[in-house]
């Protein structure tokens, strides 16, 4: 089989491209990690249900941080601990949240709060809603059989 001399060029360009895309993704995989940016707590994924904060899951009140509510939650099986969240508008929040059994994802619908959560990892986002309404949590990770079913509310009400 012969090639013209611009074939080859064209094969050695496109081969000699590849090699450096997968260097530079293997780099900076190596580098950065392969958990999300956010997780940068770890935990023992078997006893998630004994450890602060995730031992009281749910909206708390806190003070002297710089956000003014935590929202503590833990997904597990289809579901979301915790079915529906209330917290008032204009609120500071800061989202914590893991997972007990395999990859799921913990995403606001109309919001810009999306995280994903692994076992073993503590995942956290910090917003300010804005918005009365009621928003729809849902899983956008695919976790299994039961993962259409897989969602849960935030209400954001006035303050009382």
């Amino acid at each position: 089989m012969h090639l013209h001399k611009y074939e080859k060029y064209w094969l050695t360009f496109g081969v000699g491209s590849l090699i450096v895309f997968l260097l530079i993704t293997g780099i900076m995989a190596f580098h950065n990690g392969s958990h999300p940016p956010s997780a940068k707590k770890t935990i023992n994924y078997e006893k998630v249900d004994e450890l602060a904060p995730f031992n009281n899951p749910g909206v708390h009140r806190v003070s002297g941080k710089d956000w003014d509510y935590e929202v503590v939650v833990i997904a597990s099986a289809f579901a979301y601990i915790k079915p529906v969240l209330e917290v008032p508008v204009g609120a500071k929040v800061k989202f914590i949240a893991t997972t007990k059994d395999v990859v799921h994802g913990f995403e606001i619908a109309k919001t810009n709060i999306n995280m994903m959560l692994e076992p073993g990892y503590v995942s956290e986002f910090v917003t300010t809603v804005n918005k009365k309404g009621d928003y729809l949590i849902v899983c956008n990770e695919y976790c299994g059989v039961g993962h259409a079913q897989m969602h849960s509310m935030l209400k954001v009400v006035d303050k009382k």
